[in-house]
């Protein structure tokens, strides 16, 4: 096994289940120093413990991404404990389906926008002063729904947008520090965000969520070892999937077409 991480810190928001306890785990068995923040404190104790018997050291911090003191209070606590920081991993986030004119909780995309685009500014916000000092790495886990719009999924690849918008900004304005801001683009990977996933009236899609499609979706290993090698060699970006590499570009020579194929996607999904 490859030491890319050996004796960097790395936080990762979200490491309680699904891409982000993978991730953990992955940089465990390459001796990486975690800190692993979500909301569920048993959940991300069960993950440190798979850390730490994978050769890497794990720092639980309970926090909710969501707000911005709680951000503030989970990079603090990384650096306190660890002293530095080297990686910030932005891969906390939550899902929602449905048709716009069908929502009658409207709160959805606030609720959304605050977990998957706001907790990632404020998390990097407060890590960035850090990771200057050590020349280290910003990664954002955003979605193929970020490139391009998708039915049924307006709260969601609007946050996911947001995420490209700032992440690719931040990237020009940070050019010869030595600070890094790496973009990842996943296709359907299949984890526990699918069955928390806002359905119209808000409530959790639970077993009525998106649908395991065989050939079509992603397991969460692969996508974590994808995730690392781009982190490691300090990728712009990563557009896993070939659908997703012909979608950007056909979106510039026919947009229509991208329409069509993204409706068509999603109707055989759900």
């Amino acid at each position: 096994m490859s030491q890319r991480f050996a004796g960097l810190v790395v936080l990762i928001t979200g490491a309680s289940s699904g891409i982000g306890a993978e991730l953990a785990r992955q940089c465990a068995a390459e001796g990486a120093r975690l800190a692993l923040a979500a909301r569920d404190v048993d959940r991300l104790d069960a993950v440190a413990a798979e850390c730490r018997a994978l050769g890497g050291e794990a720092l639980v911090v309970p926090g909710d991404v969501g707000v911005e003191s709680s951000c503030a209070a989970i990079v603090a606590r990384t650096v306190a404990h660890y002293g530095q920081l080297d990686i910030l991993l932005n891969n906390a986030g939550m899902g929602s389906s449905g048709l716009f004119d069908e929502i009658t909780d409207l709160t959805i995309f606030d609720t959304l926008m605050r977990v998957n685009y706001l907790g990632s500014v404020w998390c990097t916000a407060y890590a960035l002063p850090h990771l200057k000092r050590t020349k280290g790495r910003i990664v954002a886990i955003s979605s193929l729904t970020g490139l391009t719009g998708v039915p049924k999924r307006t709260a969601y690849a609007a946050t996911k947008h947001a995420m490209a918008g700032f992440f690719d900004s931040l990237r020009i304005e940070l050019d010869g520090t030595g600070v890094t801001v790496t973009m990842v683009y996943p296709g359907f990977v299949f984890s526990e965000i699918n069955q928390r996933a806002l359905s119209p009236d808000g409530t959790p899609f639970g077993d009525r969520g998106y649908q395991r499609r065989k050939g079509e979706t992603m397991e969460t290993d692969v996508c974590g070892r994808l995730i690392l090698a781009a982190m490691a060699r300090r990728d712009r970006d990563l557009v896993m999937t070939w659908r997703g590499k012909i979608g950007r570009l056909l979106k510039l020579i026919s947009p229509k077409l991208v329409d069509r194929i993204a409706r068509s996607v999603i109707e055989t999904r759900q």
